[in-house]
């Protein structure tokens, strides 16, 4: 595993960055039927699956941004 993902870091920054572009279009144009992103979420949450859809979402990205590969720090050097 290299020390610097940069690939990683580069997706992650692509995705947020076509997040802002995707908000940013549909505050722009705030009459047309774009819409943005809290808006997507608030129609998704509506419905109790799509509660429990984002919930599942919501641990999977936090399971696999903190959790994995975490190393528990009491733990002795590791051989």
């Amino acid at each position: 595993m290299p020390e610097h993902p940069f690939l990683g870091y580069l997706v992650w920054a692509a995705l947020l960055g076509a997040l802002f572009v995707w908000e940013a279009i549909g505050l722009a144009r705030a009459g047309d039927s774009f819409p943005t992103f809290s808006q997507a979420l608030d129609a998704l949450m509506r419905y109790q699956l799509g509660r429990w859809v984002l919930f599942a979402a919501w641990l999977w990205l936090g399971w696999h941004a903190f959790v994995r590969g975490w190393h528990f720090l009491l733990r002795g050097p590791v051989e």
